[in-house]
């Protein structure tokens, strides 16, 4: 049975080597590479494991580690803490009636009123924990998704979750007071961002491990019939929030490169490193890379005279990606593989400009130039 299947795997190679999932998209256009990431003011101190944005009336919630955060003031650089969890807080979002809705690790979904300093709790669907929501949000008419990411794994388990090719996320919806929770869609890959469009007509939703972008009507019911906005990215997919304009800001937490497909289609190998070798060492996306050398350099992403080439295969990046109202790409924000901010998860528009979470370093950016 292994060597018809290694003869299948090879004719599938040479039949379809350039298959729509396969072949990586250049970075031109819309995504053409530049360094503005790197040219970004740092707001504050670092903020380890800085994960998601969202804005409010004039501030700014951002969750990092296990407490999540509101920014205020002309420079955002007054901190106020908000709500600390036993687990990882993740993603975030506003709901219509102004409670804060809170993605927490290990647990569930958190919803905190700002006049009742006690969170409700969403913590099981299907009578199935939910340890992996990745993402939030909420339509106008108050009801509520969210995105499981892997079923009962944590986020901080995503680079296992790819090496395992699973594929076991689900998208949730529950009522305004996070009762009635339903599963809308289930077995995705690795579904990391979810959001409303400004209409409240349509939902969005980025599934990582198939670098792809996708949008749904809203219906009374649920959901209508799906269609794929962008289906072969360049990156892995991260959280998506609007811009204000009808249009988004999609972070993508890493790039694709062609050693980690091809790992991905070496079944042995990939089976063996994941049994044998560290998590740190395998060859497999990273939000930051660089600090060890026992790294996998990643065909030819190595230092030459002390400096790490930009246009090297990257371990790491930092990406940006401004969406217009029909999901198409109109502008990018890089660092690239020998930058400083990697691991952008999400960003979100403020009056100052737009503050962007790269987690790989574990900062908040703010860009105040104009985008297209």
């Amino acid at each position: 049975m292994g060597f018809f299947d290694h003869l299948l795997r090879d004719i599938r190679s040479v039949v379809d080597r350039d298959g729509g999932q396969n072949a990586i998209p250049p970075l031109d256009g819309a995504f053409s590479p530049n360094d503005w990431l790197d040219g970004c003011t740092v707001i504050g101190e670092p903020l380890p494991g800085v994960d998601d944005v969202v804005a409010a009336d004039g501030a700014i919630y951002v969750s990092g580690g296990k407490r999540v955060l509101k920014l205020s003031g002309d420079d955002l650089s007054t901190r106020t803490l908000v709500a600390e969890f036993e687990g990882e807080a993740g993603g975030l979002a506003i709901h219509p009636d102004g409670r804060l809705l809170v993605c927490v690790a290990g647990r569930g979904l958190a919803a905190i009123d700002p006049a009742n300093p006690s969170a409700r709790w969403l913590e099981t669907v299907d009578l199935r924990g939910l340890s992996g929501l990745l993402s939030v949000t909420a339509a106008p008419d108050g009801r509520i998704f969210a995105v499981e990411g892997s079923t009962g794994c944590t986020p901080d388990q995503w680079r296992r979750d790819l090496m395992e090719k699973r594929s076991n996320g689900r998208l949730i919806v529950c009522g305004p007071d996070l009762a009635n929770a339903s599963v809308l869609l289930r077995d995705l890959p690795y579904p990391y961002g979810v959001t409303v469009s400004a209409d409240g007509g349509s939902l969005w939703l980025t599934e990582g491990w198939a670098h792809r972008l996708s949008r749904f009507p809203l219906t009374a019911n649920g959901l209508g019939q799906g269609e794929v906005i962008a289906g072969n990215l360049p990156g892995y997919p991260a959280r998506l929030h609007p811009d204000g304009n009808r249009g988004f800001f999609l972070g993508l937490f890493a790039r694709r490169t062609h050693l980690i497909e091809f790992v991905l289609k070496e079944d042995d190998f990939r089976e063996e490193m994941v049994r044998t070798m560290p998590e740190n060492y395998w060859i497999a996306p990273s939000l930051a890379g660089g600090a060890d050398c026992l790294e996998p350099m990643q065909i030819g992403g190595v230092k030459a005279l002390g400096i790490q080439k930009p246009w090297a295969p990257p371990r790491s990046y930092g990406l940006l990606v401004h969406l217009d109202a029909e999901g198409e790409a109109a502008d990018s924000l890089h660092s690239r593989a020998g930058g400083r901010f990697h691991g952008v998860t999400a960003a979100c528009k403020v009056r100052q400009g737009v503050v962007i979470a790269a987690r790989g370093t574990g900062c908040l950016l703010l860009h105040s130039g104009e985008l297209r």
